[in-house]
């Protein structure tokens, strides 16, 4: 059963093609392109900007270099993760930080802002968007808060238990690179946003904290997360102030004139994921239904949810191999000092409970990246908990510890798939047989 949710992760992944996804989406014929409001003419602009960066920036990078050659030439900035030797003339290439921004990401934020600024009305700018984009470009808007003080501001949000869309509200009233700060940069020209999401169907601003989207939140929203969460205290110093003396700058809002030639559209996202992995799991024999409730439930709260949910869609289908999918992030406040991350804590939640019961579960993100940890995810089964016992592992003492890496690598359940070059939503597989 391991071998087959690890199929059914790997097929599900192996089905979306980003390449074939940009091609669908911009349906060049000729000098034309499609976009959301119609076709435009490529030979109604003077130059073409692209602006990657993302998790799968490099493919998305790739794709549009291909689609638009050899007739049309790219001047674009693109930012990854891992950036491996790649053949892209015409890009300014960035390694930025992952899942805290460094040195580069802070680089990549300026050259992307000086590059806008030049940008006019015969510019036509095609940003190329996925998730872990928040870290990946950076660049504050007040020049006294140094990058060791993104790093920590950054650490303390992930950490603090609020969902993503408190911790956006927080960080793109801090940067020039977030809520709309994009769009506003160049603000004569024709813009438009593809989008790998890794984010809620209704938030499309919070993938890459909105960088060329109207921001829904106010910095009150932002002075709110401070407060509820406690973090006044332990912001760094130079942010600590801002927020002391309420100097915070709102973010561009809907209506703003900056994004009257801007359009947004998605390539991947939930539904791409969802019917990828539906398919899979038919293709393994198994009768297969799909929830998406779970989106930002603890942990505990989105496991015995889809377990119940499990069982009776076991009952229905008597004699039946079944399996469940469910997508989303669950949230798992960072309580130690352990290696892991949601989706290995998701799984270390449920051992007890699936204990002895023919059920197992994967649960895994599809960039290939859990945490502070260097696997995807982790698999568990009914067997698991008699096992780690049989090792001295009490999964409750290293949920305590957020060390769900660790007690997953002894039993040689830890699922490592390495960086994918992709990032949709975690995928959670539950199968019962």
């Amino acid at each position: 059963m391991k071998q087959i949710a690890e199929n059914i992760f790997r097929e599900t992944l192996a089905s979306l093609d980003i390449r074939a996804a940009l091609e669908r989406k911009l349906a060049r014929n000729g000098s034309r392109i499609a976009k959301p409001s119609g076709e435009i003419d490529l030979r109604d602009f003077s130059e073409i900007v692209a602006i990657a960066y993302g998790k799968a920036s490099v493919a998305m990078a790739e794709a549009l270099a291909g689609i638009l050659a050899p007739d049309f030439a790219v001047d674009g900035v693109l930012v990854s993760p891992t950036v491996a030797a790649i053949d892209l003339p015409g890009w300014k290439i960035f390694t930025g930080g992952h899942p805290l921004p460094n040195a580069e990401s802070v680089a990549a934020g300026e050259a992307i802002l000086e590059r806008l600024h030049r940008c006019h009305e015969k510019s036509l700018v095609i940003f190329l968007l996925s998730g872990g984009g928040s870290a990946l470009v950076e660049r504050p808007l007040d020049a006294s808060i140094t990058l060791e003080d993104l790093r920590e501001l950054n650490a303390l949000l992930v950490g603090c238990g609020a969902p993503i869309e408190e911790i956006n509200a927080v960080r793109k009233h801090l940067s020039a690179t977030k809520g709309g700060r994009l769009a506003a940069a160049a603000p004569r020209s024709r813009k438009l946003t593809l989008a790998i999401t890794d984010v809620p169907a209704h938030d499309d601003s919070a993938l890459a904290s909105g960088p060329t989207l109207p921001d829904p939140t106010t910095v009150g929203d932002a002075y709110r997360v401070v407060s509820d969460y406690g973090l006044l205290e332990e912001l760094p110093k130079t942010i600590r102030a801002i927020f002391e003396s309420k100097l915070l700058k709102e973010t561009p809002k809907a209506g703003d004139r900056i994004f009257a030639n801007a359009e947004f559209s998605i390539l991947l996202g939930q539904h791409e994921l969802m019917h990828a992995a539906h398919h899979a799991c038919e293709s393994q024999g198994f009768v297969c239904i799909c929830d998406n409730a779970t989106d930002n439930w603890p942990l505990e709260e989105a496991a015995d949810y889809l377990l119940d949910l499990l069982a009776q869609h076991q009952k229905a289908n008597r004699g039946q191999h079944v399996a469940l999918l469910a997508d989303g992030e669950v949230r798992s406040p960072v309580t130690g000092n352990g290696i892991g991350g949601r989706n290995a804590a998701f799984v270390l939640t449920c051992v007890q409970k699936i204990a002895g019961r023919r059920i197992a579960i994967l649960s895994a993100g599809t960039d290939g990246i859990d945490g502070n940890s260097p696997a995807a995810g982790a698999y568990a089964d009914g067997q698991t908990f008699v096992r780690a016992r049989s090792f001295d592992l009490d999964e409750r003492d290293y949920l305590k510890r957020c060390d769900s890496f660790t007690y997953f690598s002894q039993l040689d359940d830890a699922f490592i798939t390495g960086p994918t070059g992709q990032n949709l939503r975690d995928l959670r597989v539950f199968l019962s047989y």
